[in-house]
């Protein structure tokens, strides 16, 4: 579980983990990814910790992000099998046993479905739900719309996932590009538990999400911008041409260049946003080309020394 200044949902969060792990048969060892929180969950983290060895927690070297903490997450996963999910208990810990259900019946990727989403903005719901479908839209592969980051994959998943180097990883997309034998649990996410949301509207996390999926799976945006193109050359030549006949048979010259400087901007700005897109693919390329790791690992609390 990655998490970022929770320290009022951990404990509950460890609760209500312990509790459904006590009805199955599978061993446990829980992981809390900490991207650097500024609060006391470290603290709370130790504490728990010392009452329960099952707890273990890594350390990042400064704040990654949500994505490349889980793969660090998975990196220090031992288990047959990985379930990872956020720690503001929106999504039910409760579900876990469907989820090794499906898992014990041969899925290697069990992904929640959700039905409904409890205490959210509206507005937020709707913009969310067309950035899904937009991301799907232009995919190469069929990415389920409502799925997050609530999954459980065996553990040959985890091994192909966190040998894939890309930087700016879209997990939803890649756990979907791997393949195996995938799988589907609906659920209702609940409202958050405790403190504000990390992914605002108007904050970096879900844009970056979002221009991450589409660039990830897509070159739409490439070829909406080409078409584009093309067809504000054919408007373009109509203009002109319009402009050029208006000017000969009516001396029009004021609207004339009224006009053309209003279809000067039009271009320019397309050619502008074209060029801009693909930047964002080459932004992708130069961060996989220069080779740098995708986070780094401060130090580990919890695990012994075979691990």
């Amino acid at each position: 579980m990655s998490f970022r200044n929770e320290q009022d949902n951990i404990p509950h969060l460890v609760k209500r983990l312990t509790a459904v792990f006590a009805k199955e048969p599978e061993r446990l060892e829980i992981i809390f990814v900490n991207d650097d929180s500024s609060d006391r969950s470290l603290e709370v983290l130790r504490n728990l910790n010392a009452a329960d060895h099952r707890i273990k927690i890594v350390n990042m070297a400064r704040r990654f992000g949500v994505s490349e903490c889980v793969l660090a997450g998975m990196e220090t996963a031992r288990g047959d099998a990985v379930i990872y999910l956020d720690c503001d208990l929106q999504d039910p810990p409760e579900l876990i046993p469907e989820l090794l259900r499906e898992w014990r019946n041969g899925a290697q990727v069990v992904h929640t479905l959700r039905e409904r989403r409890l205490g959210e903005n509206p507005i937020k719901m709707f913009i969310t739900r067309m950035a899904y479908r937009a991301i799907q839209l232009g995919s190469n592969i069929k990415l389920p719309v409502d799925c997050g980051d609530y999954k459980l994959l065996d553990r040959v998943v985890v091994q192909r996932l966190i040998t894939l180097t890309e930087h700016d990883p879209y997990l939803r997309g890649l756990v979907i590009w791997i393949g195996y034998k995938q799988t589907f649990v609906p659920y209702i996410r609940e409202a958050r538990h405790s403190g504000s949301t990390h992914f605002p509207l108007f904050s970096r996390n879900p844009w970056r999400a979002l221009l991450g999926g589409i660039t990830s799976f897509s070159n739409m945006p490439i070829y909406v911008f080409g078409m584009v193109g093309v067809a504000a050359a054919l408007l373009s030549f109509g203009l002109l041409l319009g402009s050029l006949l208006g000017y000969v048979f009516t001396n029009m010259t004021g609207f004339g260049t009224a006009f053309l400087v209003g279809l000067g901007l039009l271009l320019w700005s397309i050619l502008v946003l074209g060029i801009s897109t693909v930047g964002l693919y080459v932004v992708r390329i130069y961060k996989d080309v220069r080779g740098r790791p995708r986070y780094i690992i401060k130090d580990t609390e919890g695990f012994g020394p075979a691990e």
